[in-house]
């Protein structure tokens, strides 16, 4: 299970955002109101909504640079 939680992450670290505004930006480095509004108005259905939410948290916490160093320490 610990080792699906990290390619997780790692996932999470190098996805971008697929469309929109903020097309080509990875998840991580989405500026946090426009993850806010996501969470107002309904995050996507499957694995990009699900990454999203954990984005959110991620902020709401001041953790984001976990994510960040993940990506810096596990390239693609």
């Amino acid at each position: 299970m610990l080792a699906n939680n990290q390619q997780y992450l790692v996932k999470l670290a190098h996805t971008k955002m697929p469309f929109g505004k903020y097309k080509g930006y990875e998840l991580i480095n989405l500026p946090e109101h426009y993850i806010v509004w996501y969470k107002n108005k309904g995050f996507p259905k499957g694995q990009l909504g699900e990454m999203l939410q954990l984005v959110h948290e991620l902020q709401l916490n001041g953790l984001e640079d976990i994510v960040r160093n993940i990506k810096n320490n596990f390239p693609k």
